[in-house]
């Protein structure tokens, strides 16, 4: 029997039996393979998630990967069978900002699978097959599991936009950032270091392409162009700032808790700093993800530690949450 994982309220789960629901027009019903375990599921299950970014009872996962087994009417039949990855915002396809291809700004509000849809934390998951991106026939799934927190980072690469021989430097050292020093390892910076809190990362950081590791208690340079912040603490995001020269570019991913003090606007002024931010990603870089991905010149798996079972969603929570060094990334296997 199929089961899925249902979070009924905060601090309470079952696990149940699943029943997969068939596709709709323009819908398909995909076998999911692998999916992942990151902060944000902690705050689903713990229950300090923002009002509105989550709708109990809920079967959680947003980051997975998986086969499509059928689709619905007006879906391309050959999609069955194909190995793929999903957007998880569930846009409007009709504002002014789903049109310019800002999917993540979508105005009719906020919905997304995992949190207020229902996720991958089950034997199949049903969603529009728009917002399915196709993978390689030899792709491997385990590693394409990882591809959401990918695409949040490719959003922030493209964003940056590093051009060859810069100086490129990546804060932060847990999923995103190693995903970061690979995006920008693939762009050919003259230099690319990466500043953390964990030394243990310092060998992984340089396998994929760093050049220079420090941790936030060393001397640091101020003349790098460009920086993606990963850590998503408000002291993180002032390390950022402090790396960059005059007119650097500076791309936000991590979220600091409310009410952290964070960037000077007068410096940020002063030293005319170009500041984006990421939140989720937009189609265009889904597409980039899997084109690079496909390529191999992004490769997950060293971040992959553990695997478990549905059955153990507690004990991922908790590992996932560990702060142990040797956990990297939780996966879940349905």
């Amino acid at each position: 029997m199929s089961t899925a994982v249902v979070v009924e309220a905060p601090g309470e789960h079952r696990l149940t039996a699943h029943e997969p629901r068939q596709p709709s027009a323009g819908e398909a019903l995909i076998r999911v393979h692998a999916v992942g375990i990151c902060g944000s599921d902690r705050e689903v299950y713990q229950g300090n998630r923002p009002d509105g970014y989550v709708r109990y009872p809920l079967t959680p996962g947003h980051e997975w990967s998986g086969t499509v087994e059928r689709v619905g009417a007006g879906v391309p039949h050959n999609l069955v069978g194909r190995k793929v990855v999903g957007e998880g915002f569930r846009n409007c396809q009709v504002c002014d900002r789903c049109h310019a291809g800002e999917t993540t700004l979508c105005t009719a509000g906020y919905e997304e699978t995992g949190f207020t849809q229902p996720g991958a934390m089950a034997a199949t998951l049903t969603l529009p097959a728009r917002l399915l991106h196709v993978l390689p026939d030899d792709a491997d799934l385990t590693a394409a599991a990882l591809l959401e927190p990918a695409a949040c980072i490719a959003a922030a690469a493209l964003k940056a936009d590093a051009r060859p021989g810069e100086r490129v430097a990546v804060v932060g050292t847990g999923t995103l950032g190693m995903f970061a020093v690979q995006f920008l390892a693939a762009g050919s910076p003259g230099e690319l270091l990466v500043v953390g809190t964990r030394p243990d990362r310092a060998e992984l950081s340089r396998a994929f392409g760093a050049t220079d590791f420090r941790t936030r208690d060393e001397k640091l340079p101020d003349d790098i162009d460009v920086v993606i912040e990963t850590a998503g603490s408000a002291s993180a995001a002032r390390t950022s700032a402090s790396l960059l020269r005059r007119g650097g570019r500076l791309v936000l991913t991590g979220i600091p808790a409310p009410g952290a003090e964070g960037l000077d606007p007068t410096d940020l002024v002063v030293r005319q700093l170009e500041v984006h931010t990421v939140f989720g990603a937009p189609p265009k870089a889904w597409a980039h993800t899997v084109r690079v991905f496909g390529t191999g010149l992004l490769n997950p798996l060293p971040l992959v530690t553990h695997e478990l079972p549905l059955a153990e969603f507690p004990q991922a929570i908790e590992l996932a949450g560990s702060g142990d060094p040797k956990v990297g990334k939780v996966l879940m296997r349905p």
